[in-house]
C-alpha cells in the first residue's frame, strides 16, 4: 500500500495501521524483539525477563463517562505490559499541553493518573512536559510508557496460540468506542453506558496463577476484537473460529451499533482482554477472570482451529459462516 501522505486511517490499528508498521517502520528499526509485534517488548536484562510498552492518548473528548485521557493513559500502558505476562511496575508520562489549557481540568486529569496508578500499584517515577502554541495541538496528549517483571514460568506472545486453544473474552465489548462516539457527537441515549476503560494487570496475576496453559494475551484496543483476532491468526498462522451468540455485549451497545451502522467486533475497548487458553485449562482460567470486578461477563467466545489458516470466521447468529477480516479504514479516529 502507497501513499503519499499519512491519512487518519494509519492510526486506526487497521489493515492500513499494520501496513505501516510492517512496510516502513519494521524495516528500518528491525530487530528479533521487535519483529515479534507483540503489545510490548519482551526481553531479558541483567537475568530477569521484562516487559517494556509505550502509548500515546489523543482522546475526543478528553473527559467522557467513567473516565478521561487520564486515567486512560495510565490503564492502557499497564495493560499493555500485562498482555506481555508482565507485572507492571514503573511508568513514565509525557504531557503536551495547548497554550491556554485549564489549569482546573490539567488538574482533574493528573488526579485521576493518580488514582488510577494507586489502583493499578505502580509507580510513576520519570516524565516530562512539553507545552505547544495555542492551535498546535488539540487541547492536551499523553505518552505513558511502562516497565513490569515476567515471572520465570510465564511465556506469553503473539505466536504462540495453537490449534485447540479457547478463546475467552473477559467482557462485553465496544462500550468504550460507544461511549466516546456518543459524547463527542452530541448524541443521546437513555442508558448509563460508560468507558470501561480499567487497569487488567491483577486479572492477568489471578490467571497466571491458575492456568500454565495461557499462550496468548491481547487487549482488543483500536481495530477491536476483530483486528485483535486476524494479528494473532497471522502471527500465529492458524485459523481462528468465533461464535457470534457467545460475545457479550450491552444492550445498549447493539442498539447504537444498529442504528449507526457499525459492528461492535471493531469498535475499541480499553479494559477488556482476549486469552487464548489450552482446552484443560479454560475452565480455572474463565473462573479467575470472573472474579475480578472487570471480568464478570467473561465468556468462552471461540477456539483455534488448524482450518483457514491466518483468517477469522465468525458463525452467525442465523447459522451462516462470513470472515472476519482485519479493520480496513478508520470507524473513529482519535478513539484513545
Amino acid at each position: 500500500m502507497k501513499y503519499d501522505k499519512i491519512l487518519l486511517d494509519h492510526g486506526s490499528g487497521g489493515k492500513i495501521s499494520h501496513h505501516l508498521t510492517t512496510d516502513m517502520l519494521l524495516p528500518i528499526f528491525d530487530n528479533p524483539i521487535l519483529s515479534q509485534l507483540n503489545d510490548g517488548a519482551i526481553f531479558e536484562l541483567g537475568g530477569m525477563r521484562l516487559a517494556f510498552s509505550t502509548d500515546s492518548f489523543t482522546v475526543d473528548p478528553i473527559f467522557f463517562p467513567g473516565g478521561n485521557i487520564g486515567d486512560l493513559a495510565i490503564n492502557g500502558t499497564v495493560n499493555d505490559v500485562a498482555m506481555c505476562g508482565g507485572d507492571p511496575v514503573y511508568l513514565s508520562v509525557g504531557l503536551i499541553i495547548e497554550e491556554g489549557f485549564s489549569m482546573t481540568d490539567l488538574e482533574k486529569i493528573l488526579n485521576e493518573m493518580g488514582t488510577a496508578a494507586e489502583i493499578a500499584g505502580v509507580t510513576v517515577v520519570t516524565g516530562d512536559t512539553k507545552v505547544v502554541p495555542k492551535g498546535a495541538v488539540d487541547k492536551i496528549f499523553i505518552n505513558t510508557s511502562g516497565i513490569g517483571l515476567i515471572p520465570s514460568n510465564v511465556d506469553i506472545a503473539s505466536h504462540q496460540a495453537k490449534p485447540g486453544d479457547q478463546i475467552i473474552l473477559s467482557g462485553t465489548i465496544a462500550d468504550h468506542g460507544i461511549t466516546i462516539l456518543t459524547r463527542r457527537e452530541g448524541l443521546s441515549f437513555e442508558s448509563s453506558l460508560t468507558s470501561d476503560t480499567a487497569p487488567l494487570n491483577q486479572m492477568v496475576k489471578q490467571m497466571l496463577a491458575v492456568g500454565r496453559g495461557i499462550h496468548v494475551l491481547r487487549d482488543p484496543t483500536r481495530g477491536g476484537v476483530g483486528t485483535a483476532l486476524n494479528e494473532v491468526a497471522d502471527k500465529s498462522n492458524v485459523g481462528i473460529k468465533i461464535n457470534e451468540t457467545d460475545i457479550p455485549l450491552k444492550k445498549e451497545v447493539v442498539a447504537a451499533c444498529e442504528l449507526l451502522g457499525f459492528d461492535p467486533l471493531y469498535l475499541a475497548n480499553e479494559g477488556k482482554l482476549l486469552a487464548f487458553v489450552s482446552a484443560e485449562d479454560t475452565d480455572a482460567v474463565l473462573a479467575a477472570i470472573r472474579l475480578s470486578p472487570y471480568g464478570k461477563d467473561a465468556a468462552v467466545i471461540g477456539t483455534v482451529v488448524e482450518d483457514h489458516i491466518g483468517k477469522v470466521v465468525v458463525e452467525t447468529r442465523i447459522g451462516g459462516m462470513r470472515i472476519v477480516d482485519m479493520l480496513a479504514g478508520e470507524q473513529l479516529p482519535r478513539i484513545c
